[in-house]
């Protein structure tokens, strides 16, 4: 059981750093927009806040699909598994909480260090 509890954890970590790097990559690939939209003038807040509203309602949806798929797959897991109960509150709780802070966090560091550029500078990198 201790075994399983380390490969859980591991994958949970494998998942989060994951699920950062394409949030941060994919929120980076728009440094180019973020710096347009504030050389026309809109509040780093605003476009910040945009970013990360826009990025947290797909992660939201991956996390839902995550549990409707979970939850299909208990009564898989329970045939596979003899005297482990596949329903874990506490699991089923604990990861999405944490893959989606992990996502907040992939969605919020990259545009604040965006807005805080000068909207020239962000234009002109590549």
């Amino acid at each position: 059981m201790l075994l399983l509890t380390i490969f859980g954890a591991v994958a949970l970590i494998l998942a989060a750093i994951g699920i950062y790097g394409l949030m941060a990559y994919s929120v980076q690939q728009r440094s180019h927009e973020i710096g347009i939209r504030m050389a026309l003038g809109a509040d780093r807040g605003r476009v910040r806040n945009f970013v990360v509203w826009q990025r947290m309602r797909l992660a939201t949806i991956g996390v839902a699909i995550g549990l409707v798929a979970a939850f299909g797959l208990t009564r898989f897991l329970a045939s596979l598994i003899f005297g482990v109960k596949a329903w874990d509150p506490m699991a089923f709780a604990a990861a999405p909480v944490i893959l989606s802070i992990v996502a907040l966090l992939a969605v919020w560091l990259p545009p604040s260090r965006a807005s805080r550029l000068d909207p020239q500078q962000a234009l002109r990198t590549e």
